[in-house]
């Protein structure tokens, strides 16, 4: 991301990759029918018994969340109706300056994944179901996690969702090394050693989260004392934020800008370059939808990029903070490289990511991989000073090898089309071949002559582009690439020509 730091040095104080909200879940292996009637034949019942069985278990469950919220003081809430857990959950902190221990337990009826009865050949059967049960919450201020709820239902096959916070952790983890920050709500605003901090914040997957979750995990679930022992929670990565904040000198500084990059995602970024930006590449097989989405929001707006269940959005924090967040629903959209099995054999190879949370480094390096792609592209908005001195050396002609070489122009149509052909997000990753590029400009030809004096043109095209620093050739390939020059200069050149030319005109007639 030094492209963006480069530009706006002089604006911001730091930057800083760090996971954000992350959501565990775990599942106990008794989560499908065939296995939950084994686990009941297990313990000498019959299948009819299990509503019974399930409605004691239920109320051990519920009597073990009231006892823990009595032994250490603490509310034991029922909500009834929405309600912002959390908000209730700061009040509660706030109020009596809490740093350690149980906050509070709440319990509602949800929606959850359970079993019921149906009829089959000689004997009822259980089946997945979606069922309604009594959920308990239990925050926690865990001084190594900080605040992390961890919610149950009281119905088998008792799922377990643990919700933390990346940012907290992170700020447990600078207190102890005495490294002074300023925050806001999930948000810092200011650290005194922000590489420090990003080596911190690096360290979080390489925690041991299988033994943290199951301490969490056996802290609410009584059940695995006894009736359960031997069984072990399987815990995967439901849901990863992970944000890449900016951090701006004063609200003065962030705000300006702001607006202008809000205004060239919403109109500059297409389809592709939202695919291009996650890490994906742009084929005919693609079944999904992605799409762009602004709004309002207190106190400022959003932009988010989605494509299918995974997201890339852009947000301001508090007028101070810049942040670029990758959410990740859907893993299997990516690939990790590990060991599987092809055309019968073990191999390493590129194998869909699964939500296991042994793939969370994966997750990191996909979300900073986007983050850093799009802070790139926001880093032609406001062009520095000196870059007006390369848009006028553009426009003039180059000689090489004792060959001229003209220069480009922002008005001229074949110009314009050659920087859009070239500028697009599919050529991000792997750069552009002649055909690609030919097809953009000319179209689809099946005269051979025609086909290759136009090859012959965007050779020449190339060449051009590369004599004024603008392209760069990919060794041992046939490939070129844009380079930062060419990036920055060309994305001005196509703003001058639809956004800034358009608006004097209309000022000039007005």
């Amino acid at each position: 991301m030094k492209r963006f730091a480069h530009q706006y040095n002089e604006l911001i104080t730091g930057m800083l990759s760090c996971f954000d909200r992350i959501l565990f879940k775990g599942y106990l292996p008794i989560g499908w029918g065939d296995s939950m009637e084994g686990f009941l034949t297990q313990q000498g019942l019959r299948i009819k018994d299990f509503s019974k069985f399930v409605q004691k278990q239920s109320r051990r469950i519920a009597e073990h969340a009231e006892r823990l919220a009595k032994n250490s003081g603490r509310p034991y809430l029922y909500l009834n109706g929405p309600h912002r857990k959390e908000a209730i959950v700061q009040g509660l902190i706030e109020a009596e300056d809490l740093r350690q221990g149980l906050v509070c337990v709440m319990r509602a009826v949800e929606p959850c994944q359970s079993f019921k009865l149906v009829p089959g050949e000689g004997r009822p059967r259980l089946i997945a179901a979606r069922r309604k049960c009594l959920c308990f919450y239990f925050y926690f201020l865990d001084p190594k996690l900080g605040l992390v709820h961890v919610r149950i239902q009281s119905w088998f096959p008792l799922v377990i969702q643990v919700c933390l916070n990346g940012h907290d952790i992170l700020a447990r983890k600078l207190d102890k090394h005495g490294i002074a920050y300023r925050k806001e709500d999930n948000a810092f605003t200011w650290i005194e050693d922000t590489r420090r901090a990003q080596r911190f914040a690096d360290r979080l997957v390489k925690m041991n989260w299988p033994r943290i979750l199951t301490s969490l995990a056996r802290r609410v679930n009584p059940l695995l004392k006894d009736l359960l022992a031997g069984m072990d929670y399987y815990w995967v990565t439901d849901q990863a934020e992970y944000a890449t904040d900016v951090m701006f000198k004063s609200p003065a500084a962030l705000k300006p800008l702001y607006e202008k990059l809000v205004k060239h995602a919403s109109t500059c970024f297409s389809a592709e370059d939202v695919l291009k930006f996650l890490g994906r590449k742009l084929h005919g097989n693609y079944q999904g939808e992605v799409l762009s989405d602004y709004k309002k929001r207190w106190p400022g707006v959003r932009i988010k990029h989605r494509a299918k269940s995974n997201w890339i959005k852009m947000y301001d924090k508090h007028g101070r903070v810049l942040r670029i967040e990758t959410v990740i629903n859907q893993p299997r959209e990516f690939k990790v490289r590990r060991q599987g099995v092809r055309q019968g054999r073990q191999v390493i190879d590129w194998f869909p990511l699964c939500k296991g949370v042994a793939n969370l480094f994966r997750y990191a390096e996909i979300c900073r991989g986007a983050n850093r792609r799009y802070l790139d592209a926001l880093a032609v908005v406001e062009p520095p000073v000196e870059a007006m001195h390369d848009l006028r050396c553009l426009a003039r002609s180059k000689q090489r090898n004792g060959r001229p070489h003209r220069g480009f122009n922002p008005v001229a149509e074949d110009d314009l089309h050659l920087f859009a052909a070239i500028l697009r997000g599919e050529h991000a990753l792997c750069g552009m071949r002649n055909q690609d590029v030919r097809h953009q400009l000319f179209g689809e030809t099946t005269d051979r002559d025609r086909r290759r004096r136009q090859a012959n043109k965007v050779s020449r095209l190339f060449r051009r582009l590369h004599v004024h620093g603008l392209l760069a050739k990919i060794p041992r390939s046939r490939r070129w690439r844009l380079t930062e020059r060419g990036t920055l200069l060309i994305s001005v050149f196509l703003k001058c020509h639809y956004d800034k030319y358009p608006e004097l005109l209309a000022a000039l007639v007005a």
